[in-house]
């Protein structure tokens, strides 16, 4: 399936929100007209696709790595506070 423009926009805005002023949420509000949890619903999508990885590998690979490390953690902790003898 190819990359439609809001897809390969949303890479781009992920490639350098940082350097644009105020809270990563408004941008995605006043760029997308999207909520967060759309985008974030969206831009997770664009990490399984492979036309996305070929469009910008780089970036693609970093927020893969950073969404499996936030699973390691939240899976972690969750392990930790049922603790190793409760089931």
């Amino acid at each position: 399936m190819a990359l439609t423009e809001r897809d390969q926009a949303i890479i781009d805005f992920e490639r350098s929100w940082w350097a644009e002023p105020g809270p990563k949420e408004t941008a995605i509000r006043e760029r997308f007209e999207l909520s967060t949890t759309r985008y974030y619903q969206l831009l997770n999508e664009l990490l399984e696709n492979p036309e996305a990885a070929e469009y910008d590998p780089l970036v693609i690979r970093r927020l893969r790595r950073l969404r499996d490390r936030r699973r390691k953690a939240r899976y972690e902790g969750r392990a930790a506070q049922q603790g190793p003898n409760s089931q």
